[in-house]
């Protein structure tokens, strides 16, 4: 999954493609790198943000996603936890939702997935952007996810959304200390033991700047650190800013893994 921030203020690449020929450009380029899905996000959810309006949201991702959907051939993301921002992007093309919040941040949120048979991620966050990084505490970090990770599918099903179309993602990053996010990352397979297709999106994150004590235009070799960890223990999607080297990092892990089956 590519990363398309249509922001200000995102904490790798914000204010880059706030232009709309810009931000359409860049989509472009993200699939003919090799991305499977592109998710376009009109609102940054970095630690210590503050939310935009509903319209502000939607000046800046619909006309993106309306002018993506006519060029390119792979499914598009909105990553939103409004209701109304899902919907408007589902009608101007989108098929998945990538939601913060695992649709408790808005009421209507499940019905707009449901109704329009969207898949959806749903990622753990441990409260709301602007206060998650004040002393996150967990009883069992893995656990902890797991569990509410669990019972937001099983929520999300009561909700008439199919199943099928559900992902999960613990959420690196939100809510977490760096300690959680090297257990969460270490223990990916039991995410992946709860049935669902996960996702996880490292990419150029603050646990990894603090593990190699590295600025975040230098987090690239983290970051694939990572990717190789998610493709070890069978994550289904990795969201990225870098997909060309994302790529080569898995063709090479599958080169690797097929050579020692033909032995």
């Amino acid at each position: 999954m590519g990363i398309l921030n249509v922001t200000p203020d995102s904490f790798s690449d914000g204010g880059r493609y706030l232009d709309p020929d810009m931000a359409f450009r860049r989509g472009v380029q993200i699939v003919a790198e090799g991305a499977d899905v592109l998710d376009v996000g009109g609102e940054s959810t970095r630690p210590g943000s503050r939310g935009v309006s509903l319209q502000e949201e939607l000046r800046r991702t619909i006309p993106v996603i309306r002018r993506l959907t006519k060029e390119v051939r792979v499914p598009i993301s909105i990553d939103t936890a409004k209701a109304e921002v899902a919907l408007r992007a589902i009608d101007a093309g989108a098929s998945m939702v990538n939601d913060v919040t695992a649709l408790r941040g808005d009421p209507a949120m499940a019905s707009v997935v449901a109704r329009h048979k969207a898949a959806v991620i749903l990622m753990h966050m441990r409260g709301e952007p602007r206060t998650m990084q004040r002393r996150p505490r967990y009883h069992d970090v893995v656990a902890d996810v797991a569990s509410f990770l669990a019972a937001a599918a099983v929520r999300a099903q009561e909700a008439g959304v199919d199943p099928g179309r559900i992902l999960v993602d613990p959420g690196l990053g939100f809510g977490k200390t760096v300690s959680h996010n090297l257990t969460l990352t270490r223990c990916l397979d039991r995410f992946v033991a709860l049935g669902f297709p996960v996702m996880i999106g490292p990419s150029r994150k603050s646990f990894i700047g603090k593990t190699l004590n590295v600025e975040v235009d230098d987090r690239l070799a983290g970051t694939l650190a990572c990717v190789a960890m998610a493709w070890w223990h069978g994550v289904h999607l990795v969201r990225v800013h870098d997909v060309k080297a994302s790529i080569q990092c898995l063709q090479m892990l599958e080169a690797i893994r097929g050579a020692h089956a033909s032995r």
